[in-house]
């Protein structure tokens, strides 16, 4: 009786609940409809999946490889966010062309730009194939027989701890092209100071459009190529939601881990985020500095800049909101508790086990940390790759790189390895360079001032002269580094966390089993979910209440000429003073405004940058584009009563598009209600 009921705990969960957690597969959407439509969806599991007809599934993208996007008119118009779509609008500016200052529309088809390697994914279906895998069957053979020849791209991926194994397939496009994006004032309006914040006044959008060949089929490339017609997309509702009211996010979360142990949290609380945040920061003032003196600089710097800043200010709130949890507290009450259930049964002694080893991963995870965040840190790091070395064409790993700042970087990252990182695991070859230059800014210079791949222009002419490539200062450094941690970290950090996850195979049944009456999802590995909630503000502390929502107002009282992520346009500004908002203009707290931005108790994660917030009925109300501070731990522990996500108000985008963007002819091929 004890296994049958485990079984049917791993397919459908059980029936407990807690609010507003999860991350649940479309697939088996029919095992929570019966909450959803209690809490206000009003459409069925298969208009959310469905492999027989088309539904909301087909309206949704992976966007390129970690963000989400869907589809807003039958012609292949697609919504994402601006931070996602960042690297692509960067690609496109020049000091002639700043794209990422101004903005960017496309009047007509003709004007939309090419991407080359942006692709977006479809997923076609999920399949469990546990019973395949147990029986012996490859999972690679598995995944090939699904792509058809080529037709599909298709992955096997475990859940809940390798106990659980399903059959994920896509059809990829190749040929997307930027339609729109919004002057950074708007879609990164409070930059760095605003992200992971609440209140929110960001337009974090970003407008593409897939194209496809004659048959609707994926292609490269060309300008024969149409856009794509979509199975599905999304009708758009401008009647905003309320406080309480239904909604869900449908996308691709990259990665969670609500069942790790108190170990993993003392770690990322105590070791790993501390460290990295602070190598980070040297490296944001750094950037920051050079930005701020030359526009050149800001530009070729600005997607690095904002990728680093990411996960930097996301570790800050994750280490406040688990302080403020007492999650290592609570884990370790919780193991107390199981061991003393699991006495007697095959769980009993899973988890001094798993205590034990990640006593012994501790140094190699830390020394891990460290040559990933100082040492590959060092952009010439990767310029010294065998693959860049020999490329073709070297301009475009040098098109973004300055060589005076990687410089500054350089100095102080290794001065922190120096300090941080035990003896044994720093190469020979780096102590015997640093003692013969004396100082860490002197093996620096004799570094930089020897390479002869700084530049694109010294790899070329190295090249002609039939350099040796292996001898190289920056090759030689990397060879260096990557031999000690190929031959004394990589194998002991790969071998216990095999050692680790194996025995978090069986602390999760035992999980389980334990806890009965819980609702267990699978931890998010960037395959498609849904998560569902409502409009909610929260007490961000004694005596402080936020509201869900934020309007054109606030973004007025925020703006400052003087600061580059607060100057916004100056036709924001007359249209605030004209009050000329056409029909995005609504009467909230009394006055006449448009909608921003809005919270939500739907539990997301890195990967949902982009996800569709949905309504009851089905239709889009906004773009999910970020998390409250303190939110950011529910990656490993979910806190109902904190945990909000952040969207853009789907008539701020439509608004901006139409007023700011002079785009509106984008709205006539959409479906607005």
């Amino acid at each position: 009786m004890k296994k049958f009921f485990l079984t049917l705990t791993l397919l459908c969960g059980s029936l407990g609940l807690f609010a507003d957690e999860g991350m649940w597969l479309p697939s088996l959407i029919g095992e929570r409809i019966d909450d959803m439509r209690a809490k206000g969806f009003e459409l069925t599991a298969e208009d959310i999946y469905s492999v027989n007809q088309a539904a909301l599934k087909d309206a949704i993208v992976l966007f390129g490889r970690g963000c989400t996007g869907e589809l807003v008119s039958a012609e292949g118009l697609l919504f994402t966010n601006h931070h996602c779509g960042y690297g692509q609008i960067q690609a496109h500016s020049s000091v002639e062309h700043d794209y990422l200052t101004n903005g960017f529309w496309a009047m007509s088809r003709a004007e939309e730009l090419p991407n080359p390697g942006l692709t977006v994914s479809f997923l076609v279906k999920m399949e469990d194939v546990t019973s395949r895998v147990e029986a012996g069957e490859k999972i690679e053979k598995i995944a090939k027989e699904a792509e058809e020849g080529g037709k599909y791209s298709a992955s096997v991926e475990s859940l809940y701890y390798n106990n659980k194994y399903y059959l994920f397939v896509y059809q990829v496009y190749r040929d997307i092209r930027l339609v729109g994006a919004p002057p950074s004032s708007i879609g990164k309006f409070g930059g760095d100071t605003d992200n992971w914040m609440w209140p929110r006044h960001t337009g974090d959008f970003t407008v593409f459009r897939i194209y496809a060949d004659k048959d609707n089929n994926p292609a490269d490339y060309s300008p024969e190529n149409v856009p794509y017609t979509p199975k599905r997309h999304f009708a758009i509702s401008t009647k905003g939601a309320a406080e309480g009211d239904f909604t869900f996010v449908y996308g691709f979360p990259g990665s969670t881990r609500e069942y790790v142990t108190s170990d993993f949290i003392d770690y990322t609380l105590n070791h790993s985020n501390p460290a990295k945040i602070h190598l980070r920061t040297i490296r944001l003032d750094i950037i920051a500095e050079a930005q701020s003196k030359d526009v050149a600089t800001r530009i070729m710097y600005a997607s690095k800049h904002a990728s680093i800043a990411n996960a930097w200010k996301k570790w800050q709130g994750e280490s406040l909101g688990l302080a403020r949890r007492a999650t290592v507290a609570k884990k370790q009450a919780y193991e107390a508790e199981f061991e003393q259930w699991a006495a007697g049964t095959e769980y009993e002694g899973v988890l001094p086990v798993l205590h034990t080893k990640y006593a012994e991963l501790l140094p190699y995870a830390i020394t891990r940390d460290y040559y990933n965040e100082a040492i590959y840190a060092i952009e010439l790091m990767g310029l010294a790759s065998t693959k860049k070395l020999y490329a073709e064409d070297v301009e475009p790993h040098y098109k973004d790189y300055s060589p005076a700042i990687d410089r500054l970087i350089a100095v102080e990252m290794l001065r922190e390895f120096g300090e941080n990182v035990a003896p044994e695991f720093v190469p020979e070859w780096y102590t015997q360079k640093l003692a013969e230059c004396g100082s860490v800014e002197a093996f620096v210079e004799w570094l930089f001032g020897s390479s002869r791949i700084t530049s694109a222009t010294d790899l070329k002419e190295a090249r002609l002269a039939g350099y040796d490539f292996e001898s190289d200062p920056a090759k030689a450094m990397l060879n260096a580094f990557n031999a000690l941690y190929t031959e004394k970290i990589a194998p002991h950090y790969t071998s216990l966390n095999k050692e680790i996850t194996e025995l978090y195979k069986n602390y999760m049944r035992g999980q389980m089993a334990h806890q009965s009456e819980r609702t267990f999802y699978p931890d998010a590995n960037l395959t498609l979910r849904v998560a569902y909630g409502s409009v909610a503000g929260y007490e961000a502390a004694d005596g402080i209440y936020h509201k869900p929502y934020t309007t054109l107002d606030g973004i007025i009282e925020k703006d400052n000429p003087e600061i580059y992520d607060y100057d916004i346009p100056q036709s924001l500004r007359d249209l605030y003073a004209s009050k000329e908002y056409g029909r995005w203009g609504v009467e909230m707290n009394g006055h006449y405004t448009v909608p921003v931005a809005f919270l939500a108790k739907n539990h997301t994660t890195g990967g949902n940058s982009g996800s569709p917030i949905i309504n009851g009925k089905g239709e889009l109300l906004g773009i999910n584009f970020d998390r409250t501070w303190l939110s950011t731990m529910s990656d490993l522990d979910y806190d109902p009563d904190i945990c909000r996500n952040i969207s853009v108000d789907i008539r701020y985008v439509l608004f901006v598009i139409d007023k700011i963007g002079g785009a509106g002819y984008l709205l006539d091929e959409m479906t607005i209600n």
